[in-house]
């Protein structure tokens, strides 16, 4: 299936080099055998060059599949680092093999490991916490060199002068170290530096205790096959703003009219949902809830659109007030002023009088509210779709996650993953000969 797959590429045309070998010199080893030896090392949980070089040799499989040519490790490992462009493309290359009728999708992110140990990560709160220990290190030997200083004279007291002396030494130089790297971490854009892979970053999580060094990577799968439509691998950490981004690349990839994504409220965001709507692609997801659960929420007042005022749960009218812009967003205010005698004032407000913001496209917000209350089950229906493809591919990758540093090249490896989780599906969905039929047709 490989096989097949790989030679109904157009390898020239998706970017490949060395598809057309050169006038003089030996020629290189041509890019469908490389590729068809990372497939199928991806489909094998073998991801490492050097692990492909010893399968080349040794593997009857990778024999046949690659003429028993044997590239070295480095050439393997340079053909993913110089061909990332390309390899994406091939990975969206069989989603549209594939021809997707479902127009639906569920996004969600998932943070994967760098090749960056979390020492090997300053933020600004622990560079702070470093130096601290340090100066509090510095302090204790220098009490004990004092302490030392008052003995008699001894050959064991100078060792330990000696000693003390070449620690506070090195602490101070680590000092030094450790302010030059703070200069670097404070001109980034969002203060933290990593040492090992420049491009990952330090986030937030609930699975990995206080946070992982990695990327946030990005999927839209398709609701009944549980493929993987669209992939982004991205270093920042919030979902907030990937909402629009990643369904209008989905809705552009299936060359659909419409799309219906179901998110989490991870990705609530007024701006994002707005695009999604222009776009002509329908949102679900719940709405975060911020609102003191003791008191009454916007949830709790009514919308009357005809008069333009809101409804209080004492069946009070809040009549709009003023017009503000606040972040680039329009809002209307909506007020009233009989909150001192009202008998639920206390589960209401604190205030003389109670307040509710409205955004100039909250019709769109409303509606989003009003297919997740239609539709529940939605909510389950994104946890067993975005979850399986998400533990899948970290089962795959193992602990150490991904193998290469940057941006970019995560982005090819990440791609790599992507394509062996389709092909594994489709294999398993319709079976080997079809697909391979479906390849040649």
């Amino acid at each position: 299936m490989i096989d097949v797959f790989v030679d109904e590429l157009d390898l020239a045309g998706l970017g490949f080099d060395g598809v057309a070998p050169e006038v003089t010199g030996r020629p290189s080893y041509h890019p469908s055998v490389l590729l068809k030896l990372y497939i199928y090392g991806y489909l094998n949980r073998v991801q490492s060059s050097r692990r492909l070089e010893r399968e080349a040799g040794r593997n009857v499989e990778v024999m046949w599949l690659t003429g028993r040519l044997m590239p070295d490790h480095k050439t393997i490992a340079d053909f993913r680092k110089d061909n990332g462009g390309a390899i994406r493309k091939v990975c969206a290359r069989f989603i549209m093999l594939c021809r997707l009728a479902e127009a639906s999708v569920a996004i969600d992110g998932s943070k994967f490991k760098a090749v960056n140990n979390r020492d090997k990560n300053f933020t600004r709160a622990k560079m702070e916490r470093r130096l601290a220990q340090i100066e509090e290190s510095v302090a204790r030997y220098l009490s004990q060199l004092d302490s030392a200083d008052r003995q008699e004279p001894s050959e064991a007291r100078t060792t330990k002068t000696t000693r003390l002396k070449e620690k506070i030494a090195k602490l101070k130089e680590e000092v030094k170290r450790l302010h030059g790297l703070k200069t670097r971490m404070l001109a980034t854009l969002d203060q933290q530096i990593s040492l090992t892979d420049p491009d990952s970053s330090s986030m937030a999580t609930s699975g990995w205790g206080s946070g992982v060094v990695g990327y946030n990577v990005q999927v839209a799968v398709d609701t009944e096959h549980h493929l993987i439509i669209t992939h982004e691998v991205t270093n920042v950490g919030s979902d907030r703003a990937q909402l629009a981004h990643m369904a209008k690349q989905t809705k552009t990839t299936l060359e659909a009219a419409s799309l219906d994504v179901v998110a989490d409220r991870g990705y609530f965001s007024s701006e994002e949902i707005l695009e999604c709507d222009k776009a002509g692609i329908t949102v679900t997801l719940p709405k975060p809830m911020t609102s003191n659960s003791k008191r009454f929420g916007k949830q709790d007042f009514r919308y009357v659109a005809e008069d333009n005022v809101y409804i209080c749960p004492a069946g009070e009218r809040l009549g709009h007030s003023f017009t503000t812009q606040e972040h680039g967003l329009v809002l209307h205010r909506y007020l009233t002023n009989v909150c001192q005698h009202c008998a639920i004032k206390h589960r209401c407000t604190t205030g003389k009088e109670r307040r509710i913001t409205r955004w100039e496209h909250e019709h769109i917000l409303e509606a989003v509210q009003r297919r997740l209350d239609e539709h529940p089950e939605k909510m389950r229906q994104r946890r067993e779709t975005v979850e399986h493809p998400f533990g899948t591919l970290k089962m795959r990758m193992g602990a150490t996650h991904f193998l290469m540093k940057t941006l970019p090249r995560v982005a090819s490896e990440m791609a790599l993953h992507v394509l062996a989780y389709n092909l594994t599906r489709v294999m398993n969905i319709i079976g080997i000969q079809p697909l391979m039929a479906a390849i040649r047709a």
